[in-house]
């Protein structure tokens, strides 16, 4: 479903006559996204997956928290950007912590950051935690950088294509635990 899902809105944004990484596409895909009905479990079992990270990448991926018992909430399907090696794991951005829109906003910003304009498997954002505090512009990273112990993910990673994360930021596949979105979004706003 993952490669089907996002190869039928792609068509459908061409058809719409909408050019990709655009301020119009990213509206589009907004509006047309964002009240889909998504299957998790489909996502991973028919995209791309990878049993490890790579740096730079988006995934998907089913988590458990070790500590979730002592966490306020926590999101069990993250889109996480990995950005490096971490104690039994690795730190990533996870982008369900914003509010879509920022989301987007903060997606602009990360593609100012990539190592080619290809958009394809070969594109990478090159994102270290010291280029993330450098910089004010990068600020709406401050709620979304967890440590991923690699033991608690319960799943492949379903690899996010570069040319789809434009999509995937607007896919409502959040899974959050003890509170709901808008309370983590609200939160996280007081946060940057």
């Amino acid at each position: 479903m993952a490669g089907r899902l996002f190869d039928k809105l792609e068509q459908e944004a061409f058809r719409a006559g909408i050019a990709a990484r655009t301020k119009a596409s990213m509206e589009w895909f907004r509006s047309t996204v964002s009240n889909r009905k998504v299957s998790r479990a489909a996502l991973i079992g028919d995209g791309p997956t990878r049993s490890r990270q790579v740096y730079g990448s988006m995934y998907n991926f089913q988590y458990d928290p070790k500590t979730k018992a002592t966490l306020p909430y926590y999101d069990r399907f993250p889109l996480c950007i990995p950005v490096q090696k971490a104690k039994g794991g690795f730190y990533g951005l996870n982008l369900h912590y914003l509010h879509p829109l920022i989301r987007a906003q903060f997606l602009d910003e990360l593609y100012d950051i990539t190592n080619n304009d290809k958009y394809d498997r070969t594109t990478k954002m090159n994102v270290t935690y010291q280029l993330l505090k450098s910089t004010s512009k990068m600020r709406f990273f401050k709620p979304c950088l967890k440590h991923y112990l690699s033991n608690q993910i319960q799943s492949p990673l379903l690899l996010i294509e570069p040319a789809d994360w434009e999509i995937a930021i607007f896919l409502p596949t959040e899974s959050f635990r003890k509170v709901d979105k808008n309370t983590v979004w609200n939160e996280s706003r007081s946060k940057f």
